[in-house]
This record gives structure tokens, sequence and C-alpha cells, in this order.
């Protein structure tokens, strides 16, 4: 290792200086090797290199200071270097101009070593999303900073900044276009692209997030510009650890993962699922005050069953049919040790979009020993719950009072239904499995019965009930007369006019939740609903329906959004330190979502309440799921605070700029 004598030495002429075109600076030079510089090439020792940059400053006579760092591997000894700072200075005193980094001998068939220049001041702050502020600026911070002319005269606040980004983002006409051009912000200025998305939650909810992040995963690899999240496939088995050490920030809180199996229900996308993950923590901070720097969005690469992807030139995945099996879990398995060593056990990692056969095993499997959350189970299924204890404020009654049908018997509906049960179970103290008798699912063989038990997956097994055949969706609706149907099939137009009417025959306020997404999956529209059940039901949705107006009355579609629930969930395991999730934390995070809807938005036929209040939600949601982690001696963050609202809330990120020195 060159000592910080040596090096300062070898730096410290102007000449040489000047030579790297490198004025008022330091050099941090990557080395390996033994004492005193000596290497004698072994595999260890470069991989040492590889892995390790030991950066040595040398400070120059202006305040400027600016560190370059060797990302690839040297092997010259400290004396060799002192050599090359000598042959160097005579280049410069002799008028030549040297190459520093490589680039005209470029053609040549020589390894050169990658340089990577991080500048606390000047042009690349204004390239630095984390500390960026554009026009906002002062002229104290341009003049300290060196900003000065590198920025128009003007100085503008963040608000004005929030107005004009708006007005620009209006123009777009397609979906697309918004979501590409808030991902750019997202690069380019963070903390504008939080405030931005927090001042404009309802508008700009469905750019970042469903329906529109449903298509851009479909088009990831031709939209793909910079990478914002971490890649591990199958080429990194045995080196996971290694991979998660490249990303830069070490105090991670929130992991969101998917192996891109089953996105939303547009199906196997492989590699460019990387959308959703992305989506998802922008939601943790915007919604749920969870730092940016503690979020980090992972694909699990491991093939595509995608022929159309597999053929498209600009898939940005391995091109690979779907590994499963014993090389699948051993990938798994190495991702969630390594993840779990390298971040502790208080990180939350949530399982996105997996497909039915690995999302239950893999949240069984990892439930009793790491930190894990199922959005697309547990998540939707808290928030579907919120929703129907909202609902029974209109249409009376108790959850043991009403009977539930469900199309769809995936990850979602035997998600939602198992936490009604236990919500059942709850209120009136009877055994679950007496409770999941209120529950009826169809999936597309139809009626769940026990006369179909042996050949069934095993979560679909508890909801077998003695009953005849059935094949259809209204056959069952008008044998089984549900209070209550909802929709998880991510099939498109299956509740159909006669459905829905059949339900509206045999109740006063029919409640139809139609939950899959994007919006072409949905299984009705809130204007089917409204309209067919003569404006009598009590209706929400997955993806976002305009209102809708009936015999004069507009009815405002509720959203059951799984952004209402899992970014305070999310605050709320990170704020009381909790080690694992139980069941109980979610029906905490139900019955408080639930207490945030008012008779107002009741009296406009939503069920949930607005998305402009979500932080306020988020907080409550939040001190909500802590006291419960409390409660279950699972939480490792003591004392608990006094008022986990106020606590909740001070923990929450603030995007306004912040005053430079």
């Amino acid at each position: 290792m060159i000592s910080a004598h040596a090096a300062a030495a070898a730096a410290s002429s102007a000449a040489l200086v000047r030579a790297l075109g490198l004025l008022d600076s330091a050099i941090a030079w990557k080395r390996g090797g033994g004492e005193g510089g000596s290497c004698n090439g072994c595999r260890s020792c470069r991989d040492v290199v590889r892995r390790r940059a030991a950066a040595v400053r040398v400070h120059a006579a202006a305040p400027r200071r600016v560190e370059a760092v060797a990302m690839g591997s040297a092997a010259e000894t400290e004396k060799e270097v002192i050599a090359e700072a000598e042959k160097q200075q005579m280049a410069a005193a002799g008028g030549g101009v040297e190459d520093p980094y490589g680039e005209d001998r470029a053609t040549e068939e020589l390894p050169v070593t990658p340089w990577a220049f991080t500048v606390a001041s000047g042009y690349p702050l204004l390239r630095d999303p984390h500390h960026n502020k554009g026009l906002a600026f002062t002229e104290k911070e341009r003049d300290a900073h060196y900003l000065r002319g590198l920025l128009p005269p003007a100085v503008v606040s963040q608000d004005i900044q929030i107005k004009k980004f708006m007005h620009n983002l209006r123009q777009y006409q397609v979906p697309l276009q918004r979501y590409m051009a808030m991902m750019d912000l997202q690069e380019r200025n963070e903390r504008l692209f939080y405030k931005l998305l927090i001042d404009n939650v309802e508008e700009l909810l469905p750019v970042v997030y469903t329906p529109t992040v449903g298509e851009a995963c479909q088009k990831y690899g031709s939209i793909f510009r910079q990478p914002q999240g971490l890649y591990i496939s199958l080429r990194d088995k045995g080196k996971v650890l290694e991979v998660l050490r490249n990303w830069p920030q070490r105090n991670i809180q929130v992991i969101v993962v998917t192996d891109g199996e089953r996105i939303l229900g547009l199906g196997d996308l492989g590699c460019q699922g990387m959308g959703i993950p992305v989506g998802k923590l922008a939601l943790y901070t915007a919604l749920g005050g969870v730092r940016p720097s503690a979020c980090l969005p992972i694909t699990i690469d491991v093939g595509t069953n995608n022929e159309e992807l597999l053929n498209d030139e600009f898939y940005i995945g391995i091109r690979q049919r779907r590994a499963t099996g014993q090389e699948y879990h051993e990938l798994m398995e190495e991702f969630m040790n390594a993840v779990k060593q390298i971040y502790g056990e208080k990180v939350l990692v949530q399982f996105e979009d997996f497909a039915n056969h690995n999302a239950f095993d893999l949240l069984e499997k990892y439930r009793k020993s790491h930190l894990v959350f199922n959005d697309d189970i547990q998540g939707t299924a808290s928030v579907v719950l919120a929703g129907l204890l909202s609902a029974l404020k209109v249409v009376g009654g108790t959850l043991a009072e009403h009977t539930y049908l469900f199309l769809g018997a995936g990850e979602a509906g035997t998600g939602i239904a198992e936490l009604i049960a236990l919500e059942i179970s709850k209120q009136t103290k009877a055994p679950i499995e007496e409770c999941r008798k209120r529950v009826w699912l169809v999936d597309s063989k139809g009626l769940i019965v026990n006369s179909r038990k042996d050949s069934l997956q095993s979560f679909k097994k508890p909801w077998a009930h003695d009953h005849e055949p059935l094949t259809t969706l209204l056959d069952a609706v008008q044998s089984i007369k549900p209070t209550v149907l909802i929709g998880t099939s991510g099939v498109g137009k299956t509740f159909t006019k006669e459905v829905v009417e059949a339900m509206a025959s045999f109740n006063e306020r029919p409640v139809i939740f139609s939950l899959s997404n994007p919006t072409s999956h949905s299984e009705c529209t809130a204007e089917e609903a409204y309209n067919w059940t003569q404006g009598r039901a009590v209706f929400a949705s997955g993806s976002p329906f305009a209102p809708v107006e009936y015999n004069g009355k507009l009815h405002v579609p509720g959203q059951a959004n799984n952004a209402y629930i899992f970014p305070g969930f999310g605050l709320g395991v990170v704020i009381s330190g909790a080690i694992r999730v139980h069941e109980d934390m979610l029906l905490a995070a139900s019955e408080a979502l639930a207490e945030q809807a008012t008779e107002e938005n009741f009296e406009k036929g939503s069920i949930f309440p607005p998305f402009t209040n979500i932080r306020k939600i988020s907080a409550h949601i939040a001190a909500a799921v802590a006291a419960k982690a409390y409660e279950l001696g699972l939480a490792t963050r003591l004392p608990p605070p006094k008022d986990l609202v106020k606590y909740a809330e001070s923990c929450m990120y603030t995007p306004i700029y912040r005053n430079y020195r």
C-alpha cells in the first residue's frame, strides 16, 4: 500500500498537478499489495484490490477539494509511482500534453483504468440528484459552491419549480411520457421529485404507480436510461453478498424485491419488473416518509418465459427460460442470508409480484427468520379489510354477519380471505376454521368445494367447503347469495351485467370490490357497477376511476390501493425496530385506516379517505403497527415513545430544500 507521505510527495509538484489538469485538487489512488507497496501478483491480492479502494488525500493550497478514485486494479509500486510522477513533470515542463486517462490510446489493445471523480462543489453538484436544487441555489450558495455562471442568474423557490414542472407535465397527453418525465426528475433532483409527488399525490400517484407503471414495465427495456436499483441474476450466484456491497448506501431499512414473474396482471416481465420496486419505494418515501437513502429496490433475474421479451433486442435481462426448483431457491436463500448479514435483522424485505407458487413458499419459509412482508398477499388483504370495515358503516352489520364471495383464488384472494377470517375470529372469539366458512372462493375451474380438495393447491384447501360443484361465477352468486363480491382474478370484464344485477337483486347495498390491476384488467368499471345497481353499489377498485354521476348524484369510487397501507406499515416497522411481522400488526393497520374514513367520504360514495391526507393517515397506521409490535414483544427500539403518532410524524422524511454552508 502506498503510504500517505509518499503519495503526498509524489503529488506535491505543481507541474504534475497542471499536467493532470487537476489544479487545486487531491488525488486518491486505489491500491493493492503488501507492506511497502510490494505484491507478488497472487489472485487473492488482486481480489482484494478489486474490492477495496484506499484513498490517500492530498491537500492543495486552494480551498477547493477534489477526490479522484481509481476503480480499477493497480500494480505500480511506490517507486513506480514516483518515477511516473517525475516523468510527467518532465513532459509538462517540455510543453508536452499528458494523456492520464488513456483516451488517445483507446484503440490500443491495452487495459486502461476507469476513473470517476466526485467533487464537493461546482458543476458535478448540479448533477448530484441528492443535493441538486437547480435554480433554487441562493446567491450565497452559488458563491460558496462554485456555481456562479453555471446557472442562469434567476433564483427561484421550490414552489415555483413545482408549479413550472406541473405545467410542463400536464402538456403530455401520453401517460408513459409523464412517467418518464417523473423518473427523469427523480434522477436529477430528488427532493423536488418527492415534494412534487407529496403536493400532487392524487394526480401523480397513477403516473408513478398503477396503472402507468404496468406499461412502463412492459416497455422498460426501450425506455431504460439509468439503473435505479440493484440487479441480482443467476450469474451472480455465489457472489450475492458482493453484489449487495456494491450498493452505495449501507443503512438500508426497506427492501422491495421482485423476480418479475407476475407483474400486476400482466404476467412474466422478467428483469423489466424493476419498475415495481422503484415505484413502491418512491411511495414508501413520499407517502410513508421513509428516507430515500434507506430504500433499496432489487430485481432477482432468473430468466423469463416471455417469448416476446426473449426475442426483443432491447430486453435488459438474461436471455434464458426462467429457472425453477433447486436452482431458483438456492439463489433466493443466498439472497436472504446476504441481506441479513449486511443489513441486519431489522431490514424489512417486501416481496412483490412473485408468482403464486413462489410467493406463498417464500413468505412461509422466511417469516420466522426474517422481517418479511408480501404486499400482494398481506398488503392487499389489509387495505381491503379496511375497506370492508368502512363499508359496514354504510351497509350495517358486523363482519361475521356478511357472506363473502371471491373471484380469484391466488395470492391476493386467499390473503384477503384469511385476514377477513382472522378479524372475524378476533371479534367473535370463534375458531378460525369456523370463520373461514363465511368466505367462498371461485377459481378458473369454478367454486372451490370439498369434492375438489385432492386436486387443490395447498393455499386453496382451507377454503374448500361443502357445496355442490359450480363452474361459473353467476351460478355461485345465485346459489350462495353473497353480500360482498370481491374480484382478484386479474381478468377484465368478468363482473358481467348479469352478475352485478344478481348481486343487486338480493342486496339493498351490494358491496362490490373490483381490485385487479391495471385498469384494463378490472373486473368491472365504476360506471358499470353504479349503473347496473341503480346507484346502490358500495364500490371500490384497485386502479382509479373517475367519479360517476347517476340520477343527479355524483358517486366518487373508492380506490382500494395498497399505497394506503404499505408505506405506513413500513414506517411503523422501522420506528419500532420490529424484528418480525405478525398478523395482528396487519389487523392493526386495517383498523387504523378504517378509522380515517369520515361521514363526508361516505356521503360521496367513497369508503376510503382522500389521498390528499395520506401522510397523516400513514402516521396513524405507523403508530398502530408500532404499538402492536411493542405489545407483542417484537419491537427493539426501547423505551417506546409516549405519543407514537407524533413520533411517527417526527421521523418522516421531509423533501424541503436544505440550506448549504
